[in-house]
């Protein structure tokens, strides 16, 4: 019986230790979950105050800085194409040939009506020589006559002579004059044949160099040094003023590219300038960039060229046109790409990442790192987007911490874990403005 209410009793104790030793675990097990969860971490960054050149894109369209339309000046059929399709040709190379016997055939046919009006005009001078050295015989002649007709006056009154001495020398004195009058007419007669025979060979002139024009046209050479386009005509086929260019040379170094920029935009950027001079030195000042059909950044920077004359009733805008280099000649007339420049600086603008702000029925906010790392929601106005960040009018004082990434975990009066943002920005001079 002893023997039995000892084990007992060591049995009890045995349970009794048993049973505080679960409760002690219990307990710890409590004190353990009764601790406060560790504050959720965060990606923050610090608001960057700088002067932000602002960016304007547009897409823009290339062209050829001059085009030169080949087209043939006389009708005739193509015998050759002298040049190959898509390649640079030089200044007065010959790209096609015109059938040119026809004009070969005007040409000597008008020749030789040049050595025939100028054999006429010959022989009219030397007959106008001719009627001179007549002249100058009958004008002698007719002085003698009339002398005699001096002398034998007087001595006729005398009755020294004879009547019809002094009849025959006034007959032969008339006639004398008359000589000297038909002298002359053959003089009027000739100096008209020669004036003929000059109108004849100025026509006849003019129609030979117009031949010889024409025959140059069969000859379609390029006015400019550039970039041969396709062949529009065969050989074969007849052409003529009328049916359009045969082929189109471009001049692409430098490379026109065209853009339309809004009313708005041009009014904005002459308002800044008092004067025609200081808007010229604006202008000649931008530095444009082209972002290619791959998304690549074309490596030669552009110049502004000119802007139209009118600004479009239909579209409300105005064509603009920039100059790019292309001595590599990548860019070729008809390619797109997107034109962007900076047309402005915000001085002291403040940046903060797009990914930092959140917006909420129309209302941009961004999550606020206080001292004590705590947060708070802030309503912001923001303006333009550089790259993949944000300019803050409203809102933000340079220094102030935001969220970047996280933003979805916390709440107004949350602690947080902040950890630098390691995602990164994109430099406000490395992208446009959207």
């Amino acid at each position: 019986m002893d023997i039995l209410t000892r084990r007992l009793g060591i049995l009890g104790a045995t349970c009794l230790i048993g049973i505080g030793a679960v409760g002690s675990v219990a307990c710890s097990n409590s004190t353990q979950g009764a601790k406060a969860p560790e504050p959720p971490a965060v990606e923050v960054v610090q608001v960057e105050q700088k002067d932000v050149p602002i960016y304007s894109e547009w897409v823009g369209t290339l062209d050829g800085f001059v085009n030169a339309d080949i087209k043939a000046q006389v009708t005739g059929y193509l015998m050759k194409q002298d040049y190959t399709e898509g390649s640079f040709v030089q200044k007065g190379q010959l790209l096609f040939e015109i059938d040119p016997r026809p004009f070969q055939a005007v040409v000597e046919q008008g020749e030789g009506q040049l050595a025939q009006a100028t054999g006429q005009l010959a022989q009219a001078k030397a007959q106008l020589t001719q009627a001179e050295a007549q002249l100058a015989v009958t004008e002698a002649n007719q002085v003698r006559t009339q002398l005699d007709v001096d002398r034998y006056a007087p001595l006729a009154k005398q009755q020294a002579i004879t009547q019809q001495d002094m009849d025959n020398a006034t007959q032969n004195n008339v006639a004398a004059k008359a000589q000297v009058q038909a002298a002359k007419a053959q003089i009027e007669t000739a100096r008209a044949q020669i004036q003929g025979a000059n109108a004849a060979i100025q026509a006849v002139t003019a129609t030979v160099e117009t031949a010889k024009l024409n025959l140059s046209f069969t000859r379609l050479t390029s006015p400019i040094e550039g970039l041969a386009g396709v062949a529009q005509q065969q050989v074969g086929a007849l052409v003529s003023p009328a049916s359009g260019p045969v082929t189109t040379v471009s001049t692409v170094d430098p490379i026109k590219v065209n853009f339309t920029a809004s009313e708005q935009e041009y009014l904005d950027f002459h308002r800044r300038y008092s004067t025609p001079a200081a808007l010229d030195a604006a202008r000649k000042g931008l530095v444009l960039e082209l972002i290619l059909a791959d998304g690549s950044i074309y490596p030669q920077k552009g110049s502004f060229y000119f802007a139209d004359r009118e600004v479009s009733q239909g579209t409300g805008t105005i064509r603009v046109a920039g100059l790019f280099p292309n001595k590599q000649n990548l860019l070729r007339p008809g390619q797109y790409g997107r034109v962007r420049t900076s047309l402005k600086t915000k001085d002291g603008a403040l940046l903060i990442p797009q990914r930092a702000v959140t917006e909420m029925q129309g209302t941009f906010q961004v999550a606020v790192v206080d001292g004590e790392n705590r947060i708070s929601i802030r309503n912001v106005k923001t303006s333009d987007r550089v790259g993949n960040l944000w300019i803050v009018d409203e809102g933000l004082k340079p220094g102030e911490r935001v969220v970047a990434e996280g933003v979805q975990k916390v709440r107004p009066g949350m602690t947080v874990r902040p950890l630098p943002y390691t995602s990164g920005a994109v430099a406000p001079t490395e992208t446009a403005a959207k």
